[in-house]
């Protein structure tokens, strides 16, 4: 296969994809907004208690700051990059994302860090990995702990059983990675003789990236990166329960953790750009299940995507252009691996 055929392959795969995602945000905004009385809709967002809105914006930004503490720590193996720069980059991946499909976002924000540390594209990934990794212990956690305040959907409960034994078996691998002695890297791959190129290439990226792993799991800092997260969660929970404060919903704080845990399993597979459709599928779907009507519940979806989205273009937007870069000229340079 030419050169010519496996661009056009690879183009064909990316557009097939971009289609399926705003196939799948179409389909899940027809639902939310089928049989609902839209007078009521309406009315709904009259009796908003707008003062409780921009505490939960605040408290929606600190998250995302945590998160760039985070970061931080995670990259100290790497070097020093102060948590407003790290906060920086996650904003632009954001933004990102936001007018992107396919969370092509984080492909940017380890970009600019990797720019900013001086260091290969490459060795920033393992932190991203960590990052998934306690992100995904904490939402297990979670969903465990609220199940003893709040009762769950069957369903939730199913998913949470998926996402432990997921959580247990990456907890394997990660601690085999950390603890594996680094002979023995050189050591197995002596011991097999990777002529044909492509298995090469896999075989010594993945050195480097349990190099990385390794790193990053004796590093004194990665305790307490692991601390930070939970800050993110709850912070997050805090801003949502905040608007639904704000929106007269009258449930409590548990619940408005149950309604993100939902909304953060539901969208966690890349869609279409900003999460349209799923974002206000699944938070529908959550408040339902704790008897909310679907017209309050889908107008509360929109309200809510818009007040948390917006300050995120507008940082976002700001962040980028503070790089002295394009998002093109970003996402030009990766592309061409130019980094």
């Amino acid at each position: 296969m030419g050169v010519d055929s496996i661009a056009t392959a690879r183009s064909n795969k990316h557009f097939f994809k971009q289609v399926l995602g705003y196939l799948i945000a179409l389909v899940c905004l027809l639902w939310v907004f089928h049989n609902i009385h839209f007078g009521q809709f309406l009315q709904s967002m009259k009796t908003i208690a707008w003062a409780w809105v921009p505490l939960a914006v605040f408290f929606d930004i600190l998250s995302y700051y945590m998160q760039g503490v985070r970061w931080t720590l995670l990259l100290r193996p790497l070097g020093r990059l102060s948590s407003v720069r790290t906060t920086q980059a996650i904003y632009v991946g954001l933004f990102t994302n936001e007018i992107v499909p396919l969370r092509v976002g984080e492909l940017v924000r380890l970009f600019l860090v990797s720019r900013w540390l001086s260091v290969k594209f490459e060795s920033v990934i393992p932190s991203l990995i960590v990052e998934r990794f306690f992100d995904g212990i904490w939402l297990a956690l979670a969903i465990g702990t609220v199940a003893i305040f709040v009762p769950l959907p069957r369903e939730i409960l199913g998913a949470e059983e998926i996402l432990g034994g997921v959580v247990v078996l990456v907890t394997a691998l990660f601690v085999y990675l950390v603890f594996r002695k680094e002979k023995s890297l050189a050591e197995d791959r002596s011991k097999v003789d990777y002529r044909w190129g492509p298995l090469r290439v896999i075989s010594s990226f993945f050195e480097r990236f349990a190099r990385g792993i390794r790193t990053i799991g004796t590093s004194r800092f990665f305790v307490m990166s692991l601390v930070v997260s939970v800050f993110i969660l709850v912070f997050q929970i805090i801003a949502l329960w905040l608007l639904m404060v704000a929106y007269n919903l009258h449930l409590s704080i548990w619940t408005g953790a149950v309604v993100l845990l939902i909304l953060h399993l539901g969208t966690a597979i890349p869609n279409a750009p900003s999460n349209v459709g799923t974002y206000q599928f699944f938070t529908v779907v959550g408040l339902n299940f704790f008897g909310v009507e679907k017209t309050l519940a889908a107008s509360f979806s929109v309200v809510t995507f818009l007040v948390l989205t917006i300050p995120l273009w507008v940082i976002g937007l700001i962040a980028l252009g503070q790089t002295g870069m394009t998002l093109s000229t970003i996402r030009q340079k990766i592309k061409t691996q130019e980094i």
